[in-house]
């Protein structure tokens, strides 16, 4: 624990959102990683850093041609290891938050995805 400097343990700082980058350049790619059966929507990124369910992250993501970047804050909640089965790539599930940014990317992704959606190809998650 932190000391301040006339000896007194520092205040507790909650430990800040991990940011992340995530560029989906094709229909194709946000489909698989798109995850609509989550409550609020969700993304799929690959990443090799440990992350625990519950942790908060922050994303900057990119859908293909736009050039703007939505900016998210999620909570993960699915973890693919190293190593798993079937060769799905490692990575974490992220839930969008309940706010105006995460309404915002869902709608977004669900209006690229159109009729997509109902196709029974595979993800990186299901």
């Amino acid at each position: 624990m932190a000391e301040t400097e006339i000896g007194k343990p520092a205040p507790a700082v909650p430990p800040r959102p991990s940011v992340l980058s995530l560029n989906i350049p094709s229909k194709s790619a946000l489909y698989a990683a798109y995850m609509p059966l989550l409550r609020n929507g969700g993304i799929f990124i690959p990443t090799v850093r440990n992350y625990s369910t519950g942790d908060d992250v922050f994303m900057l993501l990119s859908l293909m041609d736009d050039p703007a970047k939505l900016p998210i804050a999620g909570t993960v909640v699915w973890i693919t290891p190293a190593g798993a089965q079937n060769s799905k790539a490692q990575g974490i599930g992220v839930q969008f938050k309940s706010d105006e940014s995460g309404a915002e990317a869902r709608r977004r992704i669900e209006s690229l995805l159109g009729g997509v959606m109902q196709s029974g190809r595979p993800t990186h998650t299901i």
